[in-house]
């Protein structure tokens, strides 16, 4: 530990300049997936009807449970079936997945193609199911 803090006050440079670039790093990850939403929030907003909730988990894990009113689009096939999502451009989507770890892909792929009102569900289905939010199962 002696030698960590005297090399940080030999090389103060480097070190300034390795955490710069971490902080920026972390910066640029947490904002490449656009804003997220807690189980909660999402509960809000599909209540006033005022959410779609877009679930991007594959056909199997989507039929072992599903939040209510959700529509099955996964992720590989997002940019194909993305027409599907078109009467719903003045709504706000909610992008849920598996643990909430694709879908800020899902959001990018949403944004590019002109939904300016997408972010996505903190911590996924795993998160709602932790919150003993309610799933439907087929």
């Amino acid at each position: 530990m002696d030698r960590l803090f005297e090399f940080v006050v030999n090389h103060y440079v480097l070190v300034s300049l390795f955490v710069a670039f971490l902080v920026a790093i972390l910066i640029l990850e947490s904002r490449r997936g656009g804003a997220k939403i807690s189980a909660q929030g999402a509960v809000n907003l599909i209540n006033k009807d005022e959410a779609v909730v877009v679930d991007i988990r594959d056909r199997k894990e989507f039929g072992e449970g599903r939040i209510t009113g959700s529509i099955n689009i996964p992720l590989n096939s997002l940019k194909s079936r993305v027409g599907e999502l078109s009467k719903f451009k003045d709504k706000q989507i909610i992008v849920a997945d598996k643990m909430g770890q694709h879908s800020a892909m899902a959001v990018k792929q949403l944004n590019a193609e002109g939904f300016s009102n997408v972010v996505r569900l903190n911590g996924g289905v795993a998160d709602w199911k932790a919150s003993n939010l309610p799933l439907v199962k087929k």
